[in-house]
C-alpha cells in the first residue's frame, strides 16, 4: 500500500503527517522494537497514548511530525518530529526520531532525516522556514550520534541533567544544523 500524500519523497522513503488512523501500526511497531528504544526513547505503545501524542504533532504550530514510510510498502519505518519550533529571530526547532526495529540498520532513517532537514530549510510554504535545527543526543547513544554527524550535524557542546529520560535527569551533547551549512547527501 503507498501514498500519494507524502510531504517528501526519497529513494527509498516519504514522510507523510501522522494520522489518527496510524495507531494501531505505529504502537505495534514500538512495541516491537522497545530492546531498540529502550533505554533512549519512549514513544507512545498504546492507540490511547498515540492519539494524544499524534495530535500534539498535528494541532500545534510549534510542532511537525513525520512518519517515515518505506515507499514500496507504506510500512512505518519510524518517525521524525521537529519539535520546539521557536519562529521570530530564532527559527529553530529540536528534533526527536526514532526506527522502527525492522527498518533499523537499513539507512532509511538517514535518508528520511536528509528529506526532514531539506523541509525544515525550504522557505515557509514549501517547507518549515526554519534556519536551524537541533539534536540532543544522550553520549552512550552511539547511533544516534552517528546519524545526525552523518547528516552534517556539528557537536557545539554538552548540556548536563538536560533532559529527563527513564526516570532521571540525562546529560545531552548538543548538536545542531543550519540552513547554509554544507550537508552530505
Amino acid at each position: 500500500m503507498t501514498f500519494s500524500s507524502y510531504v517528501r519523497e526519497g529513494d527509498r522513503v516519504g514522510l507523510r503527517p501522522y494520522r489518527l488512523a496510524d495507531g494501531p501500526e505505529f504502537t505495534a511497531r514500538v512495541r516491537e522494537s522497545r530492546d531498540l528504544h529502550r533505554p533512549w526513547l519512549f514513544p507512545p505503545d498504546t492507540v490511547a497514548e498515540y492519539e494524544h501524542y499524534a495530535a500534539g504533532l498535528t494541532e500545534k504550530d510549534a510542532r511537525a511530525g513525520f512518519l517515515v514510510c518505506e515507499l514500496a510498502t507504506g510500512a512505518l519505518a519510524g518517525f521524525v518530529n521537529v519539535n520546539n519550533i521557536v519562529r521570530g529571530a530564532f527559527q529553530c526547532g529540536a528534533l526527536g526520531y526514532g526506527a522502527f526495529a525492522h527498518a533499523a540498520r537499513r539507512g532509511l532513517l538517514r535518508e528520511a532525516l536528509g528529506l526532514v532537514l531539506d523541509h525544515a530549510f525550504a522557505p515557509a510554504g514549501d517547507g518549515l522556514g526554519l534556519h536551524r535545527l537541533e539534536a540532543n543526543v544522550q553520549p552512550a547513544n552511539t547511533a544516534s550520534i552517528a546519524l545526525v554527524r552523518g547528516a552534517g550535524f556539528r557537536l557545539e557542546g554538552l548540556s548536563p541533567d538536560f533532559l529527563r529520560v527513564d526516570g532521571a535527569w540525562r546529560d545531552h551533547e548538543r548538536w545542531a544544523v543550519t540552513a547554509g551549512m554544507p550537508r552530505p547527501r
